[in-house]
């Protein structure tokens, strides 16, 4: 039965263009995004950019242009390359949006008048990159001085008055979380965060930042001399777009099944952080928080501080388009386990399963349905060819119902594989009424195409439009339940890249 899906990436931190790493987590969320829309479920995908905080304040300054020019140029540029890479978001949030400044002004001011908030002075070493402090067992000390351990920048000593909000007072809350509740996935990071909460405590968070040093923010609604740190303004992003204050029916709707993809390094964020905060406002917790990996140069986080990135056009050109790109992207895709990637292993899943595995094989029966059959193809399904295709269906569905996209991609590869040997097999080449045999493969073809559809959009709805199918629920049209098919043209998918 249809059920309901509200998937969101992290919004991200705009000061320069999106790089692979970025389009890792977004392509892995529209993948999820699509797949749920393609078995029937009703889903609302959410993405965008982080536009406040001392960051972009100061690449503004920079410029010579207000934080306000600088932020709309750069969404414009996310937007442009989420078009360029097919990502299929329903809504892209900014945090400079008037609704989302409302709905972080109410809920900073509930928490207020709740009295989860208090001031008093800070002190401590921070990350202009992160925007965050980090306590000494968090930094790396090279040379003598704390550094991020995630840009590998000197932090910077700031002390200043500011606005406390009392995380201290979820401890049991979080921990009972963490330990009981099937809310982080993998669990693996569920108990990172509980062994260092039981390591070190929780304490209480700055949650503003001096309207002097920090001007580029949400006006704290209890004392205009304080803007809002830029995570409290983020993380009230995922209730924003569902329509929180603004659209409880479409809050009630989508916020049960509300899934956030990030990356992990913003774990303790999404976990200790954000709960706590959905608590006091007395909002339900997610559905499933899912955390990965990260795609890696280098053996160092891709990023513009670590000097490593590998930008977007560069995937699309090497790999023929948003498709490749996006594959190899999904085809590598960790929870647990840093992918360090290199040109070679991606060269290598490009060419002998997208160009060879799935390119030749439509290539081939289209070519020999419009030559043998003049196009027109009906016949009777391979009961052995059928297993294979129910066994690859079932494995499909269960990794992509486990969120394991990797696993999904490898059963799609894994029925092509088998309609390749079985096409090598019955060599329809040499038959003079080929019609069973090619319309076994067709109907492989038909599924293993549906199946990565939603990893590779583009290129299924051409192979559909040129087969002669449509890209429907799998687990409504199943192997050999489509009744013919017109095939119009056997095009080549995808050029393989010399070494």
């Amino acid at each position: 039965m249809p059920g309901r899906f509200y998937v969101t990436t992290p919004i991200y931190y705009p000061n320069d263009r999106p790089h692979m790493g970025h389009a890792y987590t977004t392509v892995y969320a529209d993948v999820l995004a699509r797949y749920h829309r393609l078995i029937g479920d009703d889903t609302f995908f959410l993405t965008g950019t982080d536009e406040h905080g001392l960051k972009l304040q100061r690449a503004a300054e920079k410029e010579g242009i207000s934080p306000k020019e600088f932020v709309d140029r750069m969404a414009k540029i996310y937007k442009e390359y989420w078009k360029i890479l097919n990502i299929s978001y329903d809504r892209f949030i900014r945090t400079t949006d008037p609704d989302h400044e409302e709905v972080v002004k109410y809920a900073l001011n509930t928490l207020y008048k709740k009295g989860l908030v208090y001031k008093d002075v800070y002190a401590g070493w921070y990350c202009v990159s992160c925007e965050r402090f980090y306590r000494a067992s968090e930094y790396e000390v090279i040379n003598g001085e704390p550094h991020c351990p995630i840009h590998k920048k000197p932090l910077e000593w700031v002390e200043e008055e500011t606005y406390y909000f009392k995380l201290s007072e979820f401890k049991d809350f979080i921990l009972d979380v963490l330990e009981n509740k099937e809310v982080v996935y993998p669990r693996d990071y569920a108990r990172e965060v509980l062994g260092r909460i039981r390591a070190e405590g929780l304490v209480d968070i700055s949650m503003a930042r001096p309207k002097d040093r920090v001007s580029w923010g949400i006006q704290l609604p209890f004392d205009p001399n304080f803007t809002v740190y830029v995570w409290f303004d983020a993380l009230l992003n995922y209730v924003t777009g569902a329509g929180y204050l603004h659209d409880e029916e479409k809050f009630r709707r989508y916020w049960p099944s509300v899934h956030h993809v990030i990356g992990k390094d913003i774990l303790w964020f999404h976990t200790v952080i954000w709960f706590s905060m959905l608590k006091a406002l007395d909002i339900p917790l997610p559905k499933r928080l899912i955390v990965h990996a990260f795609i890696t140069s280098r053996g160092l986080k891709m990023g513009k501080s670590a000097g490593n990135v590998v930008r977007i056009e560069d995937l699309i050109e090497r790999y023929g388009g948003a498709d490749g790109a996006r594959y190899i992207l999904m085809r590598y895709f960790s929870h647990l386990k840093d992918i360090d990637v290199s040109v070679e292993t991606l060269d290598s899943a490009y060419n002998s399963e997208l160009a060879d595995t799935y390119g030749n094989l439509v290539r081939r029966v289209g070519v020999l349905a419009k030559k043998k059959l003049g196009g027109r193809v009906e016949g009777k399904a391979d009961e052995t060819l059928g297993k294979a295709a129910e066994e690859a269906l079932k494995n499909y569905l269960k990794a992509m119902d486990s969120f394991d996209v990797s696993s999904a991609v490898t059963a799609s590869m894994d029925l092509l594989r088998e309609a390749n040997a079985y096409m090598n097999a019955t060599r329809p080449w040499e038959r003079s009424d080929p019609n069973n045999e090619l319309y076994s493969v067709l109907e492989a073809v038909r599924l293993a195409t549906t199946m990565l559809y939603p990893v590779i959009p583009g290129k299924a709805e051409e192979v559909a439009r040129a087969l002669g199918f449509e890209i429907v629920n799998p687990l409504e049209r199943g192997y050999g339940e489509w009744e013919s098919y017109d095939v119009v043209s056997a095009p080549i998918l995808f050029r393989k890249i010399s070494k």
